[in-house]
């Protein structure tokens, strides 16, 4: 089974790497589960991801990623499973970087490992559940030359 990673870009602020790098991350990210599988990356604005974090998270205000996993029936995508939406909202993730004096790719890289591993059932709800998650993340960064994140003091993911 093969893994399609769709590149929807709905602002004007563009991701620091190519689309093939994109596709990179969240193929890399999803075969560690599944044998493939179908996933959008949105790039939106901040208005975009500040409506839809209200609408479904209830906050009022702009985020680095939210993801929508799909609740379309397995036994319909069977050849593919479409596992949803990841909604990354480039200006935030530009001014976290600034903020965390974290390299803007890495950052980028960590958000989208992040927002796919949400589509594949992964939370940081609870303590367990986020120690899970970033050792998850952890080693995928670590698989593509990056710096763990989370050596930082105070460094998180909402």
């Amino acid at each position: 089974m093969k893994t399609h990673i769709d590149i929807q870009q709905a602002c004007n602020d563009k991701p620091p790497v190519t689309d093939a790098v994109l596709r990179h991350w969240a193929t890399r990210t999803i075969e560690t589960q599944s044998a493939g599988a179908e996933i959008t990356l949105r790039f939106v604005d901040r208005d975009e991801i500040t409506q839809l974090n209200h609408l479904y998270r209830k906050q009022n205000k702009a985020t680095n990623v939210l993801a929508f996993p799909s609740d379309i029936p397995d036994y319909i995508t069977q050849d593919c499973p479409f596992l949803g939406d990841v909604m990354v909202c480039p200006a935030v993730l530009h001014d976290e970087s600034i903020a965390l004096g974290k390299p803007l790719i890495a950052h980028w890289a960590l958000i989208v490992i992040h927002g796919t591993l949400h589509l594949l059932g992964y939370d940081h709800i609870e303590d367990h559940d986020a120690a899970v998650m970033q050792a998850l993340e952890i080693e995928l960064l670590a698989a593509l030359g990056f710096d763990n994140p989370y050596s930082t003091e105070g460094y998180d993911i909402e």
